[in-house]
């Protein structure tokens, strides 16, 4: 005799992503939840990473025979009409999307780094293992350190998070360096204005992380690795922190990792939102417990790092690609790309755009493509006037370069930076004298004081354009403006007075009209 028949668990799955959290997620997951007990329904919700649509998010998932079915944007309002017509089932709705992997957007794109992002369960190391994980980690327990640092050299994986230096020189220093103790330090204080690409992988893949980390420690004898997240970044802190202890308990961390005798440990820091912090030399002062200045290099942090020990210091991206490295090898990941950008690049798309969100490709794809293929163009429907690509510091292009190639010597030639991969795009609405105004505001507000150029040079900065705007000896005012930049640019201790230039210049460059409109009257004026 037989006992009654149970229909199979339906897993459904709702991001927990900081953005999908911050458009109702949470309140998504509580109602389909409700929904199905109400029904009787068995379900299993998975609180995923995001896939990067974001003008889609939340966007739900269900797991069916056919594979598994998107619904999106999914309000928590949405909940009920979605059960009535069946999206357990992968039923027809208003809202259902079908298959993801065939929605153009990520269809289009060459995932490495964010292959899993989305997938799996971000929490699960077996789903993490199943998808391919921790098989870079096997393979580097297998090689000298020396062979490690050579498969990223030779990747050609360059750093992410800015000015883009090879990866493997780093580590190939801090191995090369005698010490009794030394340190990996990942930089996750994702501070540029439209980019998020590292809190969605510390969210939604933590584990790659983790193992990058570990295969550095490996590469270069360090046993001790930490994490500096952004204050701003709770849901990714809280993430990696249990993470961090799920593979502690599992043996890919600790004393013995995996049984190798070999030894790393990983511990996470809260930043204090301080936008220096995210230059290198300053983080470390802030991990020591100390304010966060900028430090005089030399000595270089690979040499004389945290706690004046050799030190790796890269950005999230730079240790996430490194697994697929040690997994698929040097040619594999060096494949993608052009000239000396190897590999892939995850796009971070924000501003007046339609489509904002993450697209990873391999370098080469022109702003042009990735703006109006992916982004769909300008959320505003009007033309684009301007793309500022690299964050706050990065310069500004006009629409005549939009068919610059995404590629650092490229961005380079353009008197631009790629740096971490964040574009931001403005309609004709933008003014651009402003945008260089805010330039140099921001470099004052978010100055060390350390060095004269940076601290005092962009507070000048700010007056002479409200002169210039003010319509007060403007030509005067312009060599005084072009003397300010040359003097931030070359006695600027760290690149963030370095960089101010770079979108006040490019403002001028391309868009001289707006520093030489009338003055707008005042109320007070026209009386």
């Amino acid at each position: 005799m037989t006992g009654p028949i149970t229909a199979p668990m339906i897993t459904v799955y709702v991001p927990c992503d900081a953005t999908a959290v911050s458009l109702g997620a949470d309140e998504v997951a509580s109602a389909v939840q409700a929904a199905a007990d109400r029904a009787g329904t068995q379900i299993k919700i998975i609180r995923n990473g995001s896939r990067g649509l974001f003008w889609l998010e939340p966007m739900v998932e269900v797991a069916t025979p056919q594979g598994r079915i998107a619904y999106g944007p999914v309000s928590e309002s949405d909940v009920a009409g979605l059960f009535a017509a069946g999206f357990l089932q992968g039923a027809q709705h208003a809202l259902r999307l079908g298959n993801p992997e065939e929605i153009p957007y990520l269809k289009n794109q060459e995932r490495l780094t964010f292959a899993r992002c989305g997938i799996t369960d971000p929490l699960s190391i077996e789903d993490y293992i199943a998808h391919e994980g921790y098989r870079g980690l096997a393979n580097a327990l297998k090689m000298q350190p020396a062979d490690v640092v050579t498969a990223v050299t030779e990747s050609g994986l360059r750093g992410r998070g800015g000015a883009g230096f090879p990866t493997g020189i780093k580590w190939k220093t801090v191995l090369a360096t005698p010490a009794d103790q030394k340190y990996i330090v990942c930089n996750a204080d994702e501070g540029d204005s439209g980019t998020f690409a590292d809190r969605m992988l510390m969210e939604g893949d933590p584990f790659l992380l983790i193992e990058g980390m570990t295969i550095a420690g490996l590469a270069v004898g360090a046993t001790k690795g930490f994490v500096y997240i952004r204050s701003e970044y709770p849901i990714a802190f809280a993430q990696m922190q249990r993470a961090i202890d799920v593979a502690s308990f599992k043996g890919y961390l600790g004393d013995n990792v995996l049984g190798s005798g070999k030894t790393f440990h990983l511990e996470l820091r809260l930043g204090a939102g301080a936008y220096i912090c995210g230059e290198e030399t300053s983080l470390l002062d802030s991990l020591e417990g100390k304010r966060g200045m900028v430090r005089p290099k030399p000595p270089l942090p690979a040499i004389s790092g945290l706690f004046g020990q050799p030190t790796v210091i890269n950005n999230v991206l730079s240790l996430a690609a490194v697994p697929t490295i040690l997994d698929k090898g040097a040619a594999f990941y060096k494949d993608y790309g052009m000239g000396r950008s190897r590999g892939t690049m995850p796009l971070q798309l924000a501003g007046n755009i339609k489509r904002g969100g993450l697209v990873e490709k391999a370098f080469g794809l022109t702003l042009r493509q990735v703006i109006e293929e992916f982004g769909g163009g300008t959320a505003s429907g009007r033309p684009i006037r301007a793309v500022q690509v690299g964050g706050p510091l990065g310069a500004y292009f006009p629409a005549s370069l939009l068919d610059t190639p995404i590629d650092y010597e490229a961005m380079a030639a353009q008197k631009g930076m790629l740096g971490h991969g964040g574009i931001v795009v403005f309609d004709d609405s933008v003014d651009m004298a402003q945008q260089a105004r805010f330039a140099f505001e921001f470099c004052a507000t978010e100055s060390c004081g350390k060095c004269t150029p940076c601290r005092i040079g962009s507070t000048r900065g700010v007056e002479v354009i409200d002169r210039i705007v003010a319509g007060q000896e403007r030509d005067k005012n312009f060599i005084v403006l072009d003397d300010l930049c040359e003097t931030l640019l070359d006695g600027s201790l760290c690149a963030l007075g370095g960089l101010t230039p770079f979108p006040v210049q490019s403002a001028l460059r391309h868009f001289p009209e707006d520093f030489h409109r009338e003055p707008r009257k005042t109320a007070r004026a026209a009386e």
